[in-house]
């Protein structure tokens, strides 16, 4: 069996798409922790623990959550080019998704179209409310095993709970000089300014007070919260919830519906366990919390390193 990648040349047009969607994907702090092995046929997704986050991600979790966000934008890809995908999870952490042309042309899910146009929002929203045919929707979506999905509307008790959770994870890691020294070194900064000036300006807003403010704002302006939770918090886990994570994206993005990450609780682990036990869980574990709602504006799209960037031997 072949164990090397293909060389660019040989590497097959759809298996170029597919990567090309893959790469799209979210990722923490915008770190793009994938690489990729190309074969006649299949596909490798390896970690690359280079952009791994210690401080904010210590067990690596959300880094392979990213992974699985790419593994299913690869899938969707796959499909729509005619083949049958079916990804496979190693104990180590790598993916290979073997690609065989399908015998059939499958009806795919319409969200390869999303792929492009999905970004993360961080702006104020309009504060309109989602209707509930469009919630229904985002109820609906399809999740691997293990991994569960709530959705509260704001005004809800449970809304209010993982906003204070969330005021809870500012001050938290806002007083961590290792949390703040890791954010600071994935940010860009403002390329018209010395570097020295832009990391003056940006270390004087990273403070608990005013990244709450902030936040506050950003919640009164939403719809929702949506928190993903898993059983096991495993690395097999992580890679499901990427996947099932993805297509709730890709869902919100078809309907117009903006998001963005308030992951502070689930990233503290001891206000993890506390945020579970006043929600009632007794067998979820947080682990990534949305904000929705209608966006006033498009946002700036982060760069994105090319799948050939990514390429290993």
């Amino acid at each position: 069996m072949e164990t090397g990648s293909l060389r660019i040349s040989d590497i097959r047009p759809d298996f170029i798409y597919m990567m090309e969607q893959a790469v799209k994907a979210p990722s923490g702090h915008n770190t793009q922790p994938w690489l990729f092995r190309v074969q006649k046929d299949r596909i490798q997704i390896l970690p690359d623990m280079s952009k791994s986050l210690p401080s904010v991600d210590p067990d690596n979790r959300e880094l392979f959550i990213s992974l699985g966000c790419a593994t299913e934008n690869l899938c969707i890809a796959a499909e729509a080019k005619g083949y049958a995908p079916l990804p496979v999870f190693s104990g180590s952490g790598e993916i290979t998704v073997l690609l065989s042309e399908a015998s059939m042309i499958k009806e795919t899910s319409g969200l390869i179209e999303e792929i492009s146009v999905r970004q993360t929002n961080r702006g104020i929203y309009s504060g309109e409310m989602i209707p509930s045919d469009q919630l229904s929707y985002l109820r609906n979506t399809p999740l691997e095993e293990n991994i569960s999905l709530h959705l509260w509307s704001k005004g809800e008790w449970e809304f209010d709970t993982l906003s204070s959770y969330i005021f809870a994870g500012n001050n938290r890691q806002m007083n961590d000089h290792l949390f703040k020294r890791e954010l600071k070194s994935w940010m860009r900064f403002n390329k018209n300014l010395p570097r020295l000036i832009s990391e003056t300006i940006m270390g004087s807003v990273l403070k608990a007070g005013i990244q709450n403010r902030g936040d506050k704002k950003k919640l009164d302006s939403s719809s929702h919260l949506a928190l993903f939770a898993l059983r096991t918090n495993t690395l097999p886990e992580w890679f499901a919830l990427g996947r099932s994570l993805q297509r709730f994206l890709l869902r919100a993005t078809e309907k117009n519906i903006a998001f963005a990450f308030l992951n502070q609780p689930c990233e503290v682990r001891d206000l993890s366990g506390l945020l579970a036990k006043d929600l009632s869980f007794t067998n979820e574990i947080p682990a990534l919390i949305l904000r929705l709602g209608y966006a006033k504006r498009k946002m700036p799209y982060s760069p994105r390193k090319s799948w050939r960037e990514r390429l290993v031997p």
